[in-house]
């Protein structure tokens, strides 16, 4: 039980510190907000959310590696995110309006969330003082990186859009799959493949 707790007190350090990026919330506001959350653990390619679920979590990714996808009969699987550490993720319109997921969500590693329910975020937004600015700041944010990522990718070439993600998030070459790199990215996989020759070939 002591490991246990230790392990959960690290988490909830490792939490407050990606909450003061959106918001500038007191230690004392995390602790208020501890009841309310829940550590998950999961293992890889574990579907947390599927197509026609209810999405009841709002998670900060801790450790691990998460995305969000769209399967299509058309483009195959359309990637939306990849959550890294201290990023959130969740299926957005069913969270908040309460309909089944169009996403599904599934761990590329194996994960260490720690999580909000609806019901759960509800009362802390009534009762913790700090929540509803965090929560306001924590949406805003989400939908700001959203549409700067929508217009980037539409106002870059293939090329650009290639290098300028390696260059700031090298690291995600070995951790995802080029397929799903390549869908995210939204450049074809034989293009991908060309563009990263070319990039081992600079090097």
């Amino acid at each position: 039980m002591g490991d246990k707790n230790i392990v959960a007190r690290e988490c909830y350090e490792q939490l407050l510190a990606h909450l003061q990026r959106f918001s500038p919330i007191s230690r004392e506001g995390i602790e208020q907000l501890i009841p309310y959350l829940e550590i998950r653990r999961f293992d890889k390619k574990k579907k947390l959310v599927n197509q026609g679920d209810m999405e009841d979590y709002l998670n900060v990714v801790i450790k691990g590696l998460v995305r969000k996808y769209i399967p299509s009969s058309i483009r195959g699987e359309v990637t939306l995110q990849l959550a890294t550490e201290g990023h959130f993720i969740q299926s957005e319109l069913s969270f908040h309006h309460r309909v089944p997921s169009e996403v599904v969500i599934q761990t590329l590693e194996p994960t260490v969330l720690v999580s909000v329910r609806f019901d759960r975020m509800q009362e802390a937004m009534d009762k913790v003082p700090e929540a509803e600015t965090l929560g306001r700041a924590i949406i805003m944010q989400m939908f700001i990186k959203k549409d700067s990522r929508y217009f980037e990718q539409l106002k870059t070439s293939t090329r650009a859009r290639f290098i300028e993600y390696m260059n700031t998030h090298p690291h995600m070459l070995q951790r995802v799959p080029q397929k799903v790199l390549a869908s995210y990215l939204n450049i074809k996989p034989e293009t991908f493949s060309r563009l990263k020759h070319l990039l081992y070939l600079k090097k």
